[in-house]
């Protein structure tokens, strides 16, 4: 594999298919704490929401067909109880793996947000 003196790859976001933009929109920002940074105005069907600096695009361009997932890792666990306690629905209570202490939960479409931490030494780690 060559190496590019010149990086070509800006970055990489992660764009969810939902079924209604503004109720997505809505969740987002409203429930998960995310911030509108484009779309969204009257007829759009799509948009970036961001959550310290790092965005997710939500899409209503193509119909909802199977559910995406996305990794979003964490300095702390923290925001695993502020979701639960907001009623996002959970689909997997905490976990703690060789990889991450993780959780997982699902938005309104479906979309699992699978949120991690550096795995917990103080747990025993699930095989």
């Amino acid at each position: 594999m060559t190496t590019s003196p010149h990086p070509m790859v800006e970055c990489t976001i992660p764009v969810l298919p939902v079924r209604d933009l503004p109720r997505s929109i809505a969740f987002y920002t409203g429930t998960l704490g995310f911030k509108l940074d484009w779309g969204g105005q009257a007829g759009a069907r799509i948009c970036s929401v961001s959550r310290d600096g790092k965005c997710i695009m939500l899409s209503a361009l193509e119909p909802v067909t199977a559910p995406a997932w996305v990794w979003i890792g964490l300095e702390d666990h923290s925001l695993f109880d502020a979701w639960r306690s907001k009623g996002v629905k959970v689909r997997q209570e905490p976990k703690n793996f060789a990889w991450a202490y993780e959780m997982k939960f699902e938005d309104i479409d479906g979309n699992v947000l699978w949120l991690g931490t550096e795995p917990r030494r103080d747990e025993p780690l699930e095989s």
